[in-house]
């Protein structure tokens, strides 16, 4: 929803993009990287940075600053208040437990899904991941199967604005990085209305997805499966992966 110029608060704005440049490729940053990553003067950032950290939002060595456990606060607020991933839990870890498998839950934000739910007491697939699974995790949109459903449950004017202009990074060989046939890819998941990612995020991990619909078809996260190509074969993925996710689709859709 658009506001009015004037209810804009930017200074506001300017301090959330400064939480937002640390990531996993950028876990520390000086005013000059924090600048180059904010748009902002090297000035501007450095005030951004120190008023952050005299809020407790960042530490500190005195040249470089990083994330302090405080910002985890909104993190917590966000799964004690929101629906949506206490409604998903108990059905995640009945899965896992029945299968044995890792699921997630992940809503699209911009260019990256977000994992909102996690299945518990589950080991991985493979024993480190680039990029981990973790809750609040972000991960490529374009290179992942629980993306790629969100995308393609997109109105197609939105998808189409979603990448103009975008461009799409090569994370692994197989990661489809060309517009037409990653359009191409999304109208195929759009027909099918699943998923299946092979090797795109991460080099031997396969995931499979599925759209989470709420009563009135409205699309509102994807839910996914990830595992080995060995655990996901194609075979595998027709007789037991996609009867289970619909299934469980289907049984989360009156309560969405």
């Amino acid at each position: 929803m658009a506001i009015a110029k004037a209810d804009f608060i930017e200074g506001l704005a300017k301090g959330l993009g400064v939480l937002e440049a640390f990531d996993t490729e950028r876990q520390r940053l000086n005013a000059t990287l924090t600048a180059q990553r904010t748009g902002m003067t090297r000035a501007a950032a450095r005030r951004h940075l120190l008023t952050l950290a005299e809020l407790g939002y960042l530490e500190s060595d005195g040249s470089y600053y990083w994330l302090s456990a405080r910002v985890l606060r909104f993190a917590g607020s966000y799964m004690a208040s929101s629906r949506l991933p206490r409604t998903l839990q108990p059905t995640l870890n009945r899965l896992a437990l029945q299968t044995q498998a890792a699921f997630s839950a992940v809503v699209l934000d911009g260019g990256e899904g977000v994992i909102v739910a996690r299945s518990a007491g589950v080991a991985e697939p493979v024993r480190h991941l680039a990029y981990g699974l973790h809750l609040g995790a972000r991960l490529p949109a374009h290179a992942t199967s629980t993306g790629r459903v969100l995308l393609a449950n997109l109105p197609k004017t939105d998808f189409s604005a979603w990448l103009s202009g975008r461009e799409l990074a090569r994370i692994t060989p197989q990661t489809e990085v060309g517009k037409v046939k990653f359009k191409a890819l999304i109208d195929q998941v759009r027909v099918l209305d699943f998923c299946l990612a092979r090797d795109a995020h991460e080099i031997g991990i396969h995931a499979l997805a599925v759209p989470l619909r709420n009563m009135q078809g409205r699309t509102l996260a994807a839910l996914n499966v990830v595992g080995t190509a060995e655990q996901l074969s194609d075979s595998a993925v027709e007789r037991k992966w996609l009867p289970l996710l619909l299934e469980s689709a289907r049984e989360l859709r009156p309560l969405l």
